[in-house]
């Protein structure tokens, strides 16, 4: 064996471990969701499912609202990720494009806001979304996790409008394209990618939210995965079987996105923005 068989190997071997590390704690879940009771704290751990414990999933679908719950997480998240990159490309662009007074205060303001915990906000926002008639809304807590993302999702955009050469947009410019057109229809494309990853992140921050969703939703139909699944911990016991159970199927429709967006990345990074 050569010396780059060898370095080929030992990156193959790399990358299943760390694609191992990565799904087993998924496959984990599935195993424990099917693991009966009495045997989930043997001594001696049960690493295959066990099929005939899939009766599970089905009684957690029958007892809780479980395909509720995860139709309102998925309202909010889709509905974070939408309005989270809508209101960001425009203050992105002229961060980056723009020179104004207090240019600078603005984007330390955006920087500043990630300083402050969720936890910290709730009680003035509970007050605010009181008056507004937003709590118990899957709106008002789209809402509320936007203004979270955004500042994020700017930050990300700018960097990514930063590197689009100025000479595309004068092309359109001198073509009679306006100044929006060149940014929906040039600047927008230019950076698919970057737009793909503040998707992922917006959508995971709507997803996997808890504080407001607790706070904010006090009726039972409109609850999100999040809030439903630690509703599950008893005081006095908790179904650890059941408790997996939801929890692998939490996670399946977000790593289902990751994948999806994963690939608009990729292409978007393959393809080439610019002919020569």
């Amino acid at each position: 064996m050569n010396a780059k068989s060898m370095r080929h190997g030992l990156r193959l071997l790399a990358i299943l471990a760390l694609l191992g590390a990565a799904v087993f704690p998924i496959y984990w879940m599935f195993v424990t969701s099917l693991t009966s009771s009495k045997d989930l704290f043997a001594a001696r751990p049960n690493l295959l499912p066990s099929f005939s414990e899939l009766h599970v999933y089905w009684d957690v679908f029958s007892i809780k609202p479980v395909a509720k719950w995860l139709l309102n997480s998925a309202i909010v998240a889709v509905g974070t990720t939408v309005a989270s990159i809508a209101l960001s490309v425009l203050p992105a662009y002229a961060l980056s494009r723009f020179r104004f007074r207090g240019k600078g205060a603005v984007g330390f303001g955006l920087f500043t806001t990630q300083m402050l915990p969720e936890a910290m906000l709730v009680v003035p926002l509970y007050a605010i979304f009181a008056k507004l008639s937003l709590l118990n809304s899957l709106g008002g807590l789209i809402l509320a996790n936007t203004a979270f993302t955004v500042p994020v999702v700017v930050w990300i955009l700018k960097g990514a409008i930063d590197g689009v050469p100025l000479e595309i947009e004068e092309a359109a410019r001198v073509d009679g394209c306006s100044r929006l057109g060149i940014v929906m229809s040039v600047v927008v494309p230019l950076i698919a990618p970057t737009l793909a990853a503040a998707s992922v992140i917006a959508f995971f921050h709507g997803w996997n939210e808890y504080v407001f969703a607790q706070t904010f939703i006090t009726e039972d139909r409109l609850h999100t995965a999040s809030v439903g699944l630690a509703g599950f911990v008893g005081e006095l016991s908790t179904p650890i079987h059941s408790v997996m159970a939801v929890g692998f199927i939490y996670t399946l429709p977000a790593v289902a996105f990751y994948l999806m967006v994963q690939k608009h990345v990729v292409a978007g990074m393959t393809a080439g923005s610019v002919k020569g």
